[in-house]
């Protein structure tokens, strides 16, 4: 069930032993970072256990038609989304519950779908399978939600639940749950998944992806590259290597894009702050290896100390994301206040 699946052979191994041993969890919670494959790992225990295989893939969140209805739902109102909580079931007996809308959260109105359809008896075999991809995402109303439902689970029902960081979720949620952690890939695993996929851009995918190989099949690299070289206008100017003129134009331009979200630039930001300390400190090989030259200036400029405000602030912005701050704003103080250091 496992086949061609890369990485991560001790929770396999783990997941195996349960359905051998017919002792499996109603809840199972895959914890890991972005792209790393926890949602798949979770649908192809599904799809040992349920039968159906192609039907369980087509609740994969990175295929085209899913991507655009996830991207046409973010344009509904509000109320219209409530009414209408999203779940993807291409299976009768596994059921995916996405985040979803502008902010991307898992909410009340699913968790209350979910308690609904858990009652439902399975139509073919013994189980159901139910994934909540990303419970990190769920507000608090939808975690107190769901948590009635963890609390007295039905007996044909196994849900399984993703997270990049477990520790994000209630103590709550996470003592009714069997924790399985998954890693990055190391390079030869991710070397190999690339020549199984027949990657184009190979060694530049890879060395972004960092041991995740969801983002080195996802990873646009021509929309990553205009959001990068956004943010590092945003680093020289913050280390008063560039006149905040520079970056002033490109604020007004993000605010006044809907379609570019705030999230996705403060992940490239993570990924060049840790460029910047690997150079600072000789500390190996960084991902964006063809922008040496500029970062090496970036990092010869700033302290450690600097580096370490600017995560520690990416961190709050992250924190705020939910709220719906604006994107430009956001990115402004963050300038203003490295600038002070």
């Amino acid at each position: 069930m496992f086949e061609n699946f890369f990485g991560n052979p001790d929770a396999i191994t783990t997941l195996r032993q349960m359905m051998e041993r017919e002792r499996i969890p109603q809840t199972i919670l895959l914890s890991g970072p972005e792209g790393v494959g926890k949602a798949t790992l979770a649908r192809r225990f599904a799809s040992a256990i349920l039968g159906g295989e192609r039907k369980v893939e087509q609740d994969d969140l990175s295929l085209p038609a899913n991507i655009a209805i996830l991207a046409d739902r973010e344009k509904w109102a509000s109320d219209k989304r409530s009414d209408d909580p999203l779940v993807f079931a291409s299976h009768p007996d596994f059921l995916t519950f996405p985040p979803e809308g502008p902010l991307r959260q898992i909410s009340i109105q699913q968790m209350r779908l979910l308690k609904e359809r858990a009652q439902f008896k399975p139509l073919k075999g013994k189980r159901r399978v139910f994934l909540i991809d990303r419970i990190d995402r769920a507000n608090e109303q939808a975690a107190n939600s769901l948590l009635k439902t963890l609390e007295e689970p039905p007996d044909h029902l196994i849900i399984f639940m993703t997270a990049e960081n477990a520790y994000d979720l209630l103590p709550t949620i996470r003592s009714r749950a069997v924790p399985l952690q998954m890693r990055r890939l190391d390079k030869e695993e991710m070397r190999q998944f690339a020549l199984s996929r027949d990657l184009k851009d190979q060694e530049r995918r890879l060395a972004l992806a960092a041991g995740c190989p969801g983002m080195a099949t996802s990873i646009d690299l021509e929309v990553y590259d205009k959001r990068r070289a956004a943010m590092l206008t945003l680093l020289q100017v913050a280390a008063k290597l560039a006149p905040f003129a520079r970056w002033a134009k490109l604020s007004e331009s993000l605010n006044a894009s809907k379609s570019e979200k705030l999230e996705f630039y403060l992940h490239i930001l993570y990924i060049l702050l840790e460029d910047l300390l690997i150079l600072q400190q000789n500390a190996g090989e960084i991902r964006n290896t063809d922008l040496r030259k500029d970062l090496a200036a970036v990092a010869s400029a700033i302290s450690f100390e600097w580096i370490r405000a600017a995560v520690k602030k990416l961190d709050e912005l992250v924190d705020l994301l939910r709220r719906n701050i604006q994107k430009g704003l956001a990115l402004d103080s963050l300038v203003l206040d490295l600038q002070d250091r």
